[in-house]
């Protein structure tokens, strides 16, 4: 098994630049975008150049730069381009909390820092605390791996869709730990088949048994009638999840949970922890990216001349009743119960 795939490490930090693997071509070309600003960094998640956990680790990144280019500034200026950073960089997409999260965190650190903090000691303590935090995020999701892992029987075959990320990469990683194999099929994901390109290469490239099919395919991959065998479990990442225990996730993530509940296939949608921002789903803004996006497969236009106008939710929401579990670095929770995992003890 690979130990570390090339997604795995697709965000680096450079002394002048944060380098960023471009995911919209990946794995038919590999190129790093190279961003020498937060602003560049907050770019680069708008335009999908980096998706899922991505984001989070460019924003860490993107804070120890900003970090840097400040640290001849005066305090009062280094604390302002910090906040100006990170409220670029919490724009950039709405509806994923976990760069919100990330930037809050190391922000918050800094306002700890009395008002006479020097410059120098302010840039030590928004490093460290970026550092931390991308630390944290790897280390929380290993911990949520775990508990997943421990719900799904050695054998099973998964369904999953979109790009899971780290999540994944520490699923395997954890199955393996604990003795378990699993088999895959991922959706290729439209329109920009990130499990075509993403999810079904790192696995692979991790050594897992995957088969692809099309988002259209999976009611009837689901279905006890389906001629690849029998689905255990689907399992995906959650962007973010409400208190009331609706599941936010890339676009198509509904259907499959309704399929999944249809023909008794348990759901699974992972996630660190649910949001204490978002007390019901109608508090979280569901991302709309351009419609052009939906005519086109990898740059290239796939719709036909005459096609004009197409429409792109990035994501939508899963009730509660279409989820069997909300599996967090705490474990796993009813959906309705989704909000005790804040009454637990770490």
């Amino acid at each position: 098994m690979t130990s570390v795939p090339i997604l795995d490490d697709s965000v680096r930090i450079e002394q002048d630049a944060v380098l960023i693997l471009d995911r919209r071509d990946f794995p038919h070309r590999v190129e790093w975008v190279t961003a020498r600003s937060a602003a560049e960094v907050a770019e680069a998640i708008r335009a999908m150049v980096t998706q899922s956990s991505g984001p989070t680790y460019a924003a860490c990144a993107a804070l120890v730069l900003t970090a840097r280019q400040v640290a001849a500034a005066t305090p009062w200026t280094a604390r302002s381009a910090l906040d100006a950073a990170g409220e670029r960089l919490i724009s950039a997409r709405p509806t994923n909390n976990s760069v919100r999260d990330a930037v809050t965190a190391v922000l918050a650190r800094i306002s700890e820092l009395p008002e006479y903090a020097d410059t120098a000691r302010i840039i030590a303590v928004a490093e460290a605390a970026a550092n931390a935090r991308a630390r944290e995020y790897r280390e929380r999701s290993r911990s949520l791996a775990e508990h997943a892992v421990s719900l799904l029987p050695d054998g099973s075959r998964l369904l999953t869709h979109c790009w899971m990320d780290t999540y994944i990469i520490e699923l395997v990683r954890a199955a393996e730990r604990a003795g378990k194999q699993y088999s895959y099929v991922a959706t290729e994901t439209r329109p920009y088949l990130q499990g075509a390109r993403l999810t079904a290469h790192t696995l692979a490239e991790m050594g897992q048994d995957v088969t692809l099919i099309t988002d259209g395919m999976v009611a009837a991959v689901l279905s006890p009638h389906s001629t690849l065998g029998r689905i255990d479990a689907l399992v995906t990442a959650a962007d973010r999840v409400s208190m009331d225990g609706h599941v936010f996730n890339k676009v198509g993530t509904l259907g499959a949970a309704v399929a999944a509940s249809a023909f008794s296939v348990p759901y699974y949608a992972l996630i660190q922890a649910p949001d204490p921002q978002a007390p019901t789903a109608a508090d979280v803004i569901v991302e709309e990216r351009d419609g052009d996006e939906v005519l086109h497969t990898l740059s290239v236009r796939t719709a036909s001349p005459l096609v004009t106008r197409g429409h792109y939710p990035a994501f939508d929401v899963t009730p509660p009743q279409f989820t069997t579990l909300i599996v967090t670095d705490r474990g796993p929770f009813q959906p309705a119960a989704v909000a005790d995992y804040y009454q637990e003890t770490r």
